[in-house]
């Protein structure tokens, strides 16, 4: 497969050139507009942002799309589908809810939201993907219903998959609840004892009521669990850890998956915003300091490159010595694996490539 194009620019402004005038000229110049968008229902799948967590991409970035597909004749919307897990997304009312109040009104971005998979998480179409792992992925309706896709990714470290990038957002992201959990269901995470204290927080994420405080000590009913990992990410003494060594590695491949069943017969084109590298996934009701500094903006119709050529770019730089990667120990050369050392980021790139969603062999393009 031949290298694909991944357009970059770095966020440097000078004389009232801004950061969203950049960014137009990146979608530009990395060829959004050959996409016919004529009168076609343009879905731009984002994260909104968990309440409390600030790393989340501003509403700036969003209307700066949405404004580019309108002058190229689209009709945009802003989407994504509900969590598993309990927090300010669970639901459609509390998900709108929770949008609105990060700033994504309808007259901030220049379109309306809609929750893709409906008010429960149920709303979802079965579509068919020649997958190792998944045959009939679960998609939110009105995400599929849309004539083109769009990815508007927050880059960052991910406790389960390492990164969070295109892949996951349009992967995991556009997952209805049901899939959401076929996603997640092949490990379930365990408790080492010795570590814990008893803090509750894993009680207080978990929306399936697996995790128990017991004498002093929390302990996970498997029964119950279904592997979602939100406990692993919110234990503040990493007491928590996936029992199955693999579990985290057919988590990627999944994503992969059910990114090609939702990417698969449409015009796609996707992009990364690396800035404010959070260890963990925007997920979560908080944000830790970045680990590594901002990078840049980075775009490509193939999804595949792009999550690859952000990897290598958060690599290349310097870690935030104060940051929670700043304080361990590294030994991979690689900060994604350094940050999360039960993941193996490669693998969810390397399965989508083998799918026929794109490669990991890209040209990078600079755009000033």
């Amino acid at each position: 497969m031949n290298a694909s194009k991944v357009f970059y620019t770095n966020l440097r402004c000078e004389n009232g050139d801004s950061r969203l005038d950049k960014l137009e000229r990146l979608l530009r110049q990395a060829g959004i507009g050959s996409i016919d968008f004529k009168n076609k229902f343009t879905a731009i799948k984002i994260h909104f942002g968990e309440p409390g967590n600030l790393s989340f991409l501003r509403p700036n970035y969003a209307a700066t799309v949405v404004q580019l597909v309108k002058e190229l004749g689209g009709r945009p919307f802003l989407t994504d589908c509900n969590t598993l897990y309990v927090g300010g997304r669970k639901h459609a009312l509390d998900h709108l809810e929770s949008a609105y109040r990060n700033g994504f009104m309808p007259y901030a971005t220049g379109c309306h939201i809609l929750i893709a998979d409906g008010l429960k998480g149920t709303d979802e179409v079965l579509v068919p993907v020649e997958g190792e792992y998944v045959k009939e992925a679960k998609v939110g309706r009105a995400l599929m219903d849309a004539d083109i896709l769009i990815s508007l990714s927050h880059f960052k470290g991910h406790e389960g998959t390492g990164f969070g990038g295109a892949l996951k957002n349009v992967g995991m992201g556009g997952g209805s609840r049901a899939g959401k959990m076929e996603m997640h269901c092949d490990g379930k995470p365990q408790v080492d004892q010795g570590m814990c204290i008893g803090c509750g927080n894993c009680v207080d994420i978990c929306a399936h009521d697996a995790p128990h405080i017991t004498d002093g000590l929390s302990w996970i009913d498997h029964d119950k669990c279904v592997g979602c990992g939100r406990c692993i990410g919110v234990c503040p003494t990493d007491a928590i850890s996936n029992d199955d060594s693999s579990s985290n590695d057919k988590l990627n491949c999944k994503i992969s998956e059910y990114a090609l069943a939702i990417c698969q017969g449409r015009p796609h084109f996707h992009i990364n915003l690396v800035i404010e590298v959070s260890p963990n996934c925007d997920c979560h009701s908080e944000n830790d300091l970045a680990i590594v500094p901002d990078v840049g903006f980075f775009a490509s119709f193939d999804p595949v490159a792009l999550d690859q050529a952000c990897v290598d770019a958060v690599n290349r730089m310097p870690i935030i010595p104060s940051s929670k990667l700043g304080e361990k120990e590294s030994c991979h050369h690689d900060h994604l694996m350094d940050n999360h050392p039960y993941t193996n980021w490669k693998i969810g790139l390397e399965h989508a490539q083998k799918l026929g969603l794109g490669t990991t062999k890209y040209t990078l393009v600079e755009v000033k």
